[in-house]
């Protein structure tokens, strides 16, 4: 299969990523976890990996990072069954511990092999707006890694007519310890999706080119 050659829709493509192979992550998760929402959508959300309720699920955000994020949605009067939500690594990495499964961050090698389903997702979804909730997002989608405390919050050109909009994970949000730090926290995070909200709506257009959006020459799975 090859992007401009091969499916053309969100449903083909969730259902070839159904089987994918490209890392070894697919002997981990239950199942693979595409990304959700409408195609075209001027808002793409992209997260790190699915965890242990979203594995479960088969859907991205539904565990406890996702009720954070909804939270900050909603303060930030956006509409989640309006725009697209995905992750950059779509089978949940974790080390078994008795019952539970431990999280385990993806390496650089295995986010790179799931860009081909994100660089597909992109190209389908056609964002106006991207959204990287944490460093493995940022690395996803520019290739090299990002220092999240120096570039979130900050629009910068990700293509010729997309900007990117680099925060937080919620899940970060979760480990906050203190009621007043953990609302400061949150209060940032919602106001920086508010600053991506009213980008989609803009009319301004990015003048220079921080990162490629084009999609991945990758083998196919």
């Amino acid at each position: 299969m090859s992007v401009s050659g091969g499916a053309k829709t969100l449903a083909e493509v969730r259902g070839q990523a159904a089987s994918c192979s490209r890392c070894s992550l697919f002997r981990l998760g239950t199942q693979t976890v595409f990304g959700e929402g409408p195609a075209p959508a001027a808002l793409m959300l992209v997260g790190e990996q699915p965890g242990d309720q979203e594995d479960r699920q088969g859907r991205p955000f539904v565990g406890p990072a996702g009720r954070m994020l909804a939270k900050a949605l909603a303060a930030a009067g956006i509409d989640r069954s309006q725009i697209y939500v995905t992750n950059a690594v779509k089978h949940f990495k974790n080390v078994p511990r008795g019952k539970r499964r431990i999280h385990q961050k993806p390496t650089a090698g295995e986010i790179d092999s799931c860009k081909w389903w994100l660089d597909l997702e992109l190209k389908l979804v056609r964002p106006r707006i991207v959204v990287a909730l944490g460093a493995s997002a940022g690395r996803a989608l520019l290739g090299r890694p990002v220092k999240i405390a120096k570039a979130r919050g900050r629009p910068v050109a990700f293509g010729a007519e997309r900007w990117l909009v680099v925060t937080i994970h919620p899940s970060l949000l979760l480990r906050i310890e203190g009621a007043g730090k953990k609302a400061e926290a949150l209060e940032r995070f919602i106001e920086e999706l508010r600053i991506a909200k009213k980008l989609t709506s803009g009319r301004s257009r990015p003048l220079g080119r921080m990162a490629s959006s084009s999609t991945s020459a990758r083998n196919a799975p």
